[in-house]
């Protein structure tokens, strides 16, 4: 199994391509099953949860090709991925592939608004908290459906096709916004989610499907109304850049210090944890080529953070950001109001030297002078980063077990790391 070894020590320098977002690309490429036609995807990042939905998607019927390099691209450049579902021959996901990646269960939507029928086995992924599939039953019932819970498998049946209806989301949920939105364009009549997550992915999405022939308004506000359609067209739509990615290198900037252009990156889709980053010492400055991040020798100041559903402070930020703060200058306090289960992280911080206490959903980071290196282990895809960012400056050497997490929605890290001057490889077996 790959490890991560990494060294503690200078600053980072110079530039970090930032690949297309991972919580864009699956819905996307899973909204190819609602089309008999080609769905073309630019800018697919090169991730194991990717080349896991490949294999979900062809299980159900769909050809899939990745372009070649052309001039100009290189290793740091995403990927273009033709996906054509044009027969269907199987409305079952299987346990062995739904298993390993949450967000696969989205399949069920398109698969029951095209097909009449989905039998999709209940989800996976990340150990961070139940994060319930309720919304997404009882939003495809709304709609018409009739579902039946059997063995671990939900099985949803719409014979006659789905109907549209007003969906009262009772609290904010990304995978629940994207499963019905793909659903509800191809139901008769119209549908209105309230309630809506507003993340970029969901606009992303939406974007998309509007090129495919959806009638959507609304999507970015917590309204969205849709107009279904009895069939979708093929279209080409590029991922919108990562900013997951994006604010976890900024992190690592601001934990190290240095100079390095974020290249690509949007600084709308992120403007709450910019905006926490200069409060806690960093220089941020938009550019032509993307986002500059710089911290002078003043130190990181101590900041309190409660995360929240877009467009405040993302729970897939939580955990790179305590990292930065068991540095900080003073006390900080991370409230954690979207998962219950999201401080793995913490006792394997504290293994290279963090003094961080527990409290329910709320932990004080007591900022320390210098963290040590020790071997540490990934619980899941964020924490597995922060510990990489908590490495970059601890003294000595740290090695990360059970890296397979950042593989997941990570692309090339220790290259991108190591561009800019960090002593990071990874060990294989």
């Amino acid at each position: 199994m790959d490890r991560i070894r990494l060294r503690g020590g200078g600053p980072l320098e110079g530039t970090i391509p930032i690949s297309g977002a991972k919580n864009a690309a699956l819905p996307l490429m899973i909204a190819s099953l609602l089309t008999d036609e080609t769905l073309t995807l630019e800018n697919v990042p090169r991730l194991r949860d990717v080349q896991q939905l490949f294999h979900i998607l062809a299980n159900h019927g769909t050809d899939w090709s990745v372009e070649g390099k052309r001039a100009g691209q290189n290793d740091m450049t995403g990927q273009t991925v033709h996906l054509c579902a044009r027969a269907i021959v199987d409305t079952t996901a299987p346990y062995e592939l739904v298993s390993t990646m949450r967000a696969s269960f989205w399949v069920i939507g398109p698969l029951v608004a095209r097909m009449g029928v989905a039998r999709v086995s209940l989800p996976g992924g990340c150990a961070i908290g139940t994060r319930p599939v309720d919304f997404f039953i009882q939003g495809l019932e709304q709609l018409g459906a009739e579902i039946e819970i059997d063995q671990g498998y939900a099985i949803a049946r719409a014979p006659n096709g789905l109907v549209g209806a007003r969906i009262d989301l009772p609290r904010v949920s990304v995978g629940a916004t994207h499963t019905l939105l793909m659903a509800a364009a191809l139901a008769k009549g119209e549908t209105l989610i309230t309630n809506a997550a507003r993340e970029p992915e969901v606009v992303d999405l939406a974007n998309c499907l509007i090129a495919m022939g959806a009638k959507i308004e609304g999507a970015g506000t917590s309204e969205i109304s849709i107009q279904g359609v009895e069939r979708l067209r093929g279209a080409r739509h590029r991922v919108l850049p990562d900013r997951i990615e994006t604010g976890t290198y900024a992190m690592a900037v601001a934990m190290t210090g240095g100079d390095v252009t974020l290249e690509h990156a949007r600084g709308d889709l992120l403007t709450a944890p910019l905006a926490i980053l200069e409060r806690a010492g960093a220089e941020i400055s938009e550019t032509n080529r993307g986002i500059r991040i710089r911290r002078n020798g003043a130190g990181i100041a101590a900041v309190d953070v409660e995360t929240d559903p877009f467009p405040g402070f993302p729970t897939d930020l939580q955990a790179q950001f305590m990292a930065l703060m068991t540095t900080a200058k003073g006390t900080s306090h991370i409230t954690e109001t979207i998962f219950e289960n999201r401080f793995m992280h913490v006792q394997e911080l504290a293994r290279l030297g963090a003094n961080i206490h527990l409290d329910g959903q709320v932990a004080t980071i007591e900022g320390v002078e210098r963290l040590r290196g020790a071997p540490v282990m990934a619980t899941d895809l964020r924490a597995s980063v922060s510990l990489v960012i908590a490495g970059l400056v601890a003294e000595g050497e740290t090695t990360i077990n059970r890296v397979y997490h950042l593989d997941r929605g990570f692309e090339r890290l220790e290259d991108k790391l190591g561009r800019c001057g960090a002593d990071i490889e990874r060990i294989s077996g």
